[in-house]
Parts: C-alpha cells; structure tokens; sequence
C-alpha cells in the first residue's frame, strides 16, 4: 500500500487506485500522509484542511478520520497502513518511503552523495514518480505551501537530472522536459544554464545563443540584473565554437551545500535539565519547530544552545547553520534581516548573484531553498522579533532555536516553544565548578559555596570564576577570599575580554533601553529584598511604571517570577546601584529610598492594624507618606495575612536598610508593624532580629517608651525560644523606662508579660503575681482589652495551681470583654484557659468544646501558633474521655504545625504521641500561648 501526494491523492493497494471519496477527505488524507509516521495535532489537522475553520470542523474531522479508517482497512494492502489515535491527535502509521513524497525526497537526498551513474538512476526513477501538479485538486493556504515546496523540490532534481544526463552524453533526453520546465520558471538560472548546455551539446548553438539572449532579457527587465558569470561565460564559449564541456561530478552530484556552522560544544555543561527537555521535545513538532530560548545576560542561553544542537546534529542530515544577530553587541552594529538573510542563502549554497533585491523576494527564495531539508538553525543574540520573523523558515523540517535577552513575546504568541533561563540552581552551579575544575573542588566545601554565592549562580561569573582559578591554579580558596573581601565584585570578576566581562555583557543590554526603563533599572538597585512588586516599584519611582518594567522583563533584565512581583540577581542588582550612583544625583537615591520605605511602613502598618485590631497604639504614630509614595490598601484581615506572607523578607530587608543608612524612625515602625505577623507564623529568629534593631534605633532617636517597647516586645520572642535570662533582663529593663516615663499602661502589660515568662518556667505563684500587679496597674486606665488580658492571665495562673473554679470565673470576665470588643486573639486565648479548667474538672464535653472555638478563632487568625497549641490541649481532653483516635489525630495536626514553627514545646506532643500506643496517658501540656 502507498499513499501519492505528487499528482492527484490517492491510495494505491494491489495495482489499484482506492476510493477516497469528496475533496475533502483526500485534504484529510494529505494533511496525515506529509508526516506519515508521526503524531499529527486536531489542530494542525484543522488548519490544514480549512484556511477558516467552521465551528463544526472537529466533528467533520473525525468523520473524514473514521472513513479514511474504513478505507485503509478495506484496502488490505501490503504493507497495511492504520489510522491511529493519539493524545494530541492522529498518525498515520505507514512508513514514510510507502509515500511518494517522501520517497522522491529521500532519492533526490541519495543522489547528492552517489557516483553519477547511480545518481542518474536515482534521479530518473524520482521523476518518474512526479504525475502533474501535487495534491491536485485541493485547494487552500497549507495546500499552497505544500505545492510550492514539492515544486521547488522538482526543480531541483529537474536540474541535477539534468546536468547528470548531459554528463552522460544524453542532451536530446533534457532538451524537451526541461525547456518545457522552463517555461513555469523563466528567471531560474541553473535551469537556463542546463537548456543552454544541452542545445549547444546537441548541435545547436544558433537555439543556444537565442535561448541566452532571451533570458537576460527577462533577467533585465523583470530584476533588473545581469545573467551570472557562469553564465555569461557559457554565452562567450559558444560564441566562440569552443565546445561545452559537462558540468565537474561534485557539481553534479551535490547541487545542495551541507553547512555543518555549530561553535564548539561547551566544556562542562551543567545542568539545564528542564531547558534541554523543552528543546527535545521540538524533534516531534510537525509545524512550527522553534524555540524561544531567553533570560539574562551571562545566563548561558547560547551555551544551551549549542549543547543541545551538538548532541542532536545527527537528525538533521541537511546541515546546522549558526549564525550571531548582534542583537545586544559591543559594537552597536545589528545585524538587519537583509544581512541576514543573505547569509543563510550562502550558507545553504546559493549563489550571491541568485539573490533578490528586496526583503520580501529574498524571504521566498530562501523558504523555498530550505523547505523539506532537515535542517538546524541556531539564530542567536537576536534582538527583537522583527529581526527575526523574515529569518523562519515556511517548514517544519527546519528546526530553529533563537536566543535573545529579549522576551520575543510574538513569536511565542505565534506558537514558538519557550525555554526561559533563570540562574542555576545551587547543586546545577555546583556541578558547572566540579565538571571544570574536576571533583577535588567539592573537598573545598567553604570556599566552593562561597564562590557561588559572589558569583550569584551567574553561568558567565561561575566561568570566569574557573578561568581565574585555572590561570592563578591558586587553590580556590584564594577566589573565595578575593570575591568576599572585594567591595566591588564585578571588578573582581573583570578578565579584560569586553566579550566576557560581567559588567561588559550587562552593559548591553542596558544600553538598548529606553530612558524611562534604564531609570527604573538603576533604581532597582535601590531596592531590598528577594522581590520587589508593582506597587512598590510605583513608589520607588514615584510614578506610572507599567510600560518601563515590561520593558525590562522583556529585556530578561528583571524576572518576574509570579505576576507583578520581579526579582534580579544579585550581580544585576550591584551594577544597577553602580549606575545609579554614576548617573543620579545623591538626593534622588535618597528620596527613592524614602518613598519605597514610606510604601513598606504605611502598608504594613495598615495590615497590623487589620490583624490585631485591639492592639494598642504604636509608641512612634506614622506620618503622612512622602510624596510619590503609594501604600497599598488592603480589605480584610485576608488580605492582610496574605501581604505579610508575600513580603515577610522583602519587609525584614527594609528594615535592615533603613536601619543602616540611619533612617531610625521607619526602622523602629517597621519592627511594630512585623509583630503581629511574626508571632502568628512562628517566625521567632525574625522577631528577635527585628526587635533587636529596633531598640538600637530607638536609642538613637531618644524615644525612651519606643526604647522600652521595643525590650518588652523583645522579651517575647526570647520567652519562645527558651532565652529566659534575656527575657528578664529586657522586661525589667522595659519596666525601668516605663516607670520613669509615668506610663502606667506600658508597666501593665510589661508586668503581663512578666507573668507569662514565669509560667512558662513552671512557676505558676509568682506569674501569678504578676498577672494581679497587671490588672491594678489597668484598672486605673480605659483599656478594656489589658484589662481582659490581665484577668484571663490570672484565670490561667489559677488553672496551673490548680484552683479551677477561680479559672472559669476570672476567664468569663475576660471572655465577655474580648467578645464585646470583637477581640478575636483575647477571645481565642481565653477559650484556651476555660478549655483547660473544664478538662481539669472533669467537664470533657464543655472543654472540647472550648477548645473548638478557640480553634475556630485561631484559624479564622491565620495563627499557626495558636492553632498547635489548642490542638495539643484538646487531645489531651479526648483522650481523658476515652477518645484515643480523635487525641491522635489533634495531636499529629499540632505536631505538623509546631514542626513547621520549630517551637520547643514540639517535644510535648511528641511525647504525647509515642505513649498513646501504650495507652499510658499524655502529659498536660502547660505551655500557655502568650495573651
């Protein structure tokens, strides 16, 4: 059974033509048979067949799919073909020689490499296969194409079949077709040169000469150009009566050059498993096999590419072709599409003389030398899509991979594959050093991690890392010290080769952008953090920065790595601030800096207020924002959570920088404004930090209540982690300032505070001391929530003395305030407290359900701490009923989550755990979540 696409479509099995029925099921039939073997897409199955698909196109399709199955089952031939379905589609499971197409392609591919004699009998049985026009009677854009592309394969062997029959002595065998053939394409020289040739070789130079004369004058007046000088040396030779020797055999044999371009492979490639996979998987494509490969200057996109070109070069027989655009180059010079596309003809073979004037003439004639080759084309550098759109080849047995800096967003749009390049990870640069520098490095453990935290995991940097280790053959070390001790590491990483500089390559890219995005770039450098998003980059600038950080992410000079939130890697951040420092003036960095430090503050601020709404009022008030400022507004509590989760580091940084560059106050607010968040998530070594800085900063300021605040805040977060000495010595400190300043409610809660870190250390008589000192230190003021938090401290300091019913009393006071207040965190602790005294009683029932509410709560808070906790409570409370699986699932959610905190009393629940299967009972987990 064979599937003949070069005439009429047909089927043919034992001797005979099989009915395919309408037009279009012979389109269906065609679009399956170009690609016989290979998975064909609904997709491109549907534009294939219909220019403008109906709505109903998938319908029809399938039913052409179940006739032309019928029909290659009736046919019974030998080999059988099938019709099967695939996950993206159909395969017309027929070996591509069974179709004659391919089989003509394949003979005229044979020819080039075979001595003359075999040529000649590849070529003459390829012809025979050619019946009239391709896929006659089909109409449409694809059919076209596919006409063209036959067409221009036709001529091709025409001419080789030619120049072989000539060599032969055969010239009155040309004559007929190929003046014939002529006629269809008038302006092909090497079809004029192999007519001239056979009517002077058969006698005729009289028709020989006219032919010539006739043909530069087509070539004049239709391209306004002159024959060859191949050419015209035929046309003086017969003038002359000297005879026309044959054309040489390699000129014969091989018509088509084979460009074998790619750069040397790159020693040591790492890693890039996802890229190399993406790029893989275009060997399959069937239509539009190009690749988009982008990222950061220095990022390795070239490399990449070569690599993968290098281990697949064998599946493109008809050759690889590189060539560099210039897109982001040293010397400014782009390469045009005309420049380019001159150098693809020459690559592929084509006489300079052969190309057109125009862009649009020089796009067809290349489309039309490449189509049907199995060729490679690497385009790199490229700098925008424009420069790249004429440069696609019209086939899918071309496969192309651009790289560029640049996002090329329209070619993705048209269906190009996209392989971005983000930095290496930490085992990928790891294993870049050890492929380069061999597997001793890896003993140099310190050294090995410094070098690739200075070198940012930058593929350029981490090379030329290894080319001053290699050039130095210091040990490793020595660059590790280098890197950490410079201030400057792109001077660190220079190596005098503008081509290799870090800055260098960098500096490309810069110098492309508009004035509005290299503003924005430099302001980058300003900023702190992991990330930075869209509001935030607003206030860094002042203004509208839509349009310019598109640019830049289209530049790969940011990343934006989740929707409207970038980042750049840390060597792109240090030449940004460079810039900045060179181009803008000292006052616009600082009042960058104040804007985008105002935006963190106010919004953070803002968002405390949505989490702990009953918290009392921040010891520094905030001010209004600095002009060109933009805080975020935030709905709900929801929201509020889920800004800090987002920016949690970037918020830890700005403190850090505002601290450091002597801006005190936003600093300490900062520090007030994390709070809340911070002990909700457990993030204990952050608030330590946070608090740290912040009482460092009020000193400076001379705030003495910020100064105390900041101590008793501090003593939280030392209490969690075990740091009880220190907790003391900053509550007492605390208790100092406050007393000194006359602030009665600031002693309460210092005293509050006081309490909890004594029971904590099990010391239930003195806390609640302190809980007692709290409460008549509020009773003089009107804060109604100290005051509850006072009196469900002395409930709970109770409940661990054991004196329960004094528990429930002081805790429905305190609940009844937090509820009237709609103080959620108040109310979630006393829960806890009354949940505990009923369990102690022995009011299972009541205490299960106290503590589900105080769960409810707790989670509506987004408080993991507070959610563990509870949890631990009530599985104590299950099993103490008689309930030992509802204990065992409480206790593993509460294990899960203090996990993720890394909090001390983890080892509680554990415990609690690994004896619940010796039904031995669990201990009471004391430990009270702070109020």
């Amino acid at each position: 059974m064979e599937v003949r696409l070069l005439g009429p479509v047909e089927i043919w099995a034992a001797g005979r033509s099989v009915e395919l029925g309408p037009p279009q099921r012979r389109h269906t039939l065609a679009a399956l048979a170009v690609d016989a073997g290979r998975p064909v897409t609904i997709e491109t199955l549907v534009a294939r067949v219909w220019d403008e698909p109906p709505p109903t196109a998938a319908r029809v399709l399938q039913v052409h799919i179940t006739h032309l199955r019928r029909v290659l089952a009736s046919a019974a031939g030998t080999p059988p073909a099938h019709l099967l379905r695939r996950s993206s589609g159909y395969v017309l499971d027929l070996a591509p020689e069974r179709v004659d197409a391919h089989r003509f392609a394949d003979h005229i591919r044979r020819a080039r490499d075979a001595d003359p004699s075999t040529a000649l009998t590849l070529l003459r049985t390829a012809r025979g296969w050619w019946r009239g026009e391709p896929l006659e009677g089909l109409t449409g854009r694809w059919v076209e194409s596919c006409r063209y592309a036959y067409g221009e394969q036709h001529l091709a062997a025409s001419v080789a079949w030619g120049l072989v029959e000539l060599r032969a002595g055969n010239p009155l065998a040309v004559l007929g077709p190929l003046a014939e053939l002529a006629g269809d394409h008038p302006l092909t020289e090497p079809l004029a040169d192999v007519v001239i040739r056979a009517y002077a070789t058969a006698g005729r130079p009289a028709d020989a000469l006219a032919y010539y004369a006739e043909f530069r004058r087509r070539l004049a007046d239709e391209l306004g150009v002159d024959p060859s000088a191949t050419l015209q040396a035929l046309h003086q030779a017969i003038l002359r009566g000297e005879p026309v020797a044959p054309r040489e055999a390699a000129e014969v044999a091989a018509p088509v050059v084979v460009p074998a371009q790619l750069p040397a492979d790159v020693p040591g490639f790492a890693g890039r498993t996802l890229a190399l996979h993406t790029l893989d998987n275009l060997l399959a494509e069937k239509e539009l096999a190009v690749a988009v490969v982008s990222g950061t200057a220095g990022v390795g996109k070239t490399a990449l590419a070569v690599h993968w070109s290098h281990a697949v070069r064998s599946r493109f027989p008809d050759g690889q072709i590189f060539m560099s655009l210039r897109g982001f180059d040293p010397t400014g010079r782009v390469v045009s599409p005309q420049e380019a596309l001159r150098g693809l003809l020459d690559a592929l073979g084509v006489a300079p003389e052969r190309v057109p004037a125009t862009l649009d003439a020089q796009v067809a004639l290349y489309r039309s030398v490449v189509a049907g080759r199995r060729l490679l084309m690497v385009l790199d550098n490229a700098r925008d899509v424009e420069q790249v759109r004429p440069l696609l080849p019209g086939t899918a047995s071309v496969v192309v991979v651009v790289t560029s800096r640049a996002q090329l967003t329209g070619l993705l749009a048209a269906g190009a594959s996209s392989v971005p390049l983000g930095l290496l990870s930490r085992v990928e640069a790891e294993e870049l050093l050890t492929n380069r520098l061999g597997p001793g490095v890896v003993a140099q453990r310190d050294a090995l991690d410094q070098v690739i935290t200075a070198c940012a995991r930058l593929p350029l940097a981490l090379s030329i890392a290894v080319a001053r280790t290699r050039q130095t053959n210091f040990p490793l070390s020595a660059l590790a010290a280098e890197l950490g001790e410079a201030s400057d590491r792109l001077t660190a990483l220079e190596v005098g080769d503008p081509a290799g500089d870090v800055r260098a390559v960098l500096s490309w890219s810069y110098a492309a952008l508009s004035d509005a995005a290299a503003g924005l770039f430099r302001l980058l450098g300003l900023a702190v953090g992991p990330e930075i998003d869209v509001p935030a980059l607003a206030s860094l600038a002042g203004r509208d920065i839509r349009a310019p950080v598109r640019e830049l992410a289209r530049a790969s000079l940011v990343t934006e790595h989740a929707p409207g939130r970038f980042s750049l890697h840390d060597l792109l951040r240090e030449y940004a601030a460079e810039l900045a420092r060179r181009d803008d003036a000292e006052d616009a960095r600082r009042s960058a800096t104040v804007r985008l430090l105002d935006h963190y503050t106010h919004t953070a601020y803002a968002a405390d207020r949505l989490l702990n709404p009953a918290r009392e009022p921040i010891a520094l008030p905030l001010g209004e924002p600095a002009d060109g400022a933009r805080p975020e507004r935030l709905e709900d509590l929801a929201a509020a959570m889920a800004w800090h989760g987002e920016h949690h580091a970037v918020l830890l940084a700005a403190l850090r920088q505002a601290a450091a560059t002597g801006l005190d106050r936003p600093a300490w607010q900062l520090a007030w404004s994390l709070d809340t968040y911070s002990s909700r998530k457990g993030h204990l070594h952050d608030q330590l930090e946070a608090w740290q800085t912040a009482i460092e900063c009020a000193g400076r300021l001379g705030e003495p209540r910020a100064s105390a605040y900041g101590h008793r805040n501090l003593s939280q977060a030392d209490t969690k982690l075990g740091r009880y000495v220190e907790a003391d010595d900053n509550l007492k400190r605390a208790l100092e300032l406050f007393t000194t300043a006359g602030d009665h409610i600031g002693q309460a809660r210092t005293q509050h505070h006081l309490a909890w870190l004594w029971g904590q250390q099990e010391q239930p008589a003195i806390a609640l001391d302190h809980a007692r000192q709290s409460l008549a230190l509020f009773a003089g003021t009107d804060d109604r929530a100290g005051q509850a938090e006072a009196l469900n401290a002395i409930g709970w300091y109770h409940a661990m003395l054991g004196e329960f019913e004094h528990t429930l009393s002081h805790c429905r006071q305190a609940l009844e305030i937090f509820e009237a207040d709609g103080d959620l965190h108040g109310a979630t602790s006393t829960w806890d407290s009354l949940g505990y005294a009923h369990h102690h009683l022995g009011h299972h029932t009541e205490a299960i359900d106290c503590y589900q509410r105080g769960i409810t709560l707790a989670r509506t808070l987004d408080h993991d701490y507070f959610v563990a906790e509870l949890l631990a409570h009530l599985g104590d409370t299950h099993l103490a009923a008689g309930q030992p699986a509802e204990a065992r699932l409480a206790w593993t959610e509460a294990e899960r989550l203090l996990t993720a905190l890394d909090h001390l009393s983890v080892s509680g629940v554990r415990e609690s755990l690994r004896r619940l299967d010796d039904r031995v009972g669990a201990p009471d987990h004391r430990l009270k979540i702070s109020g």
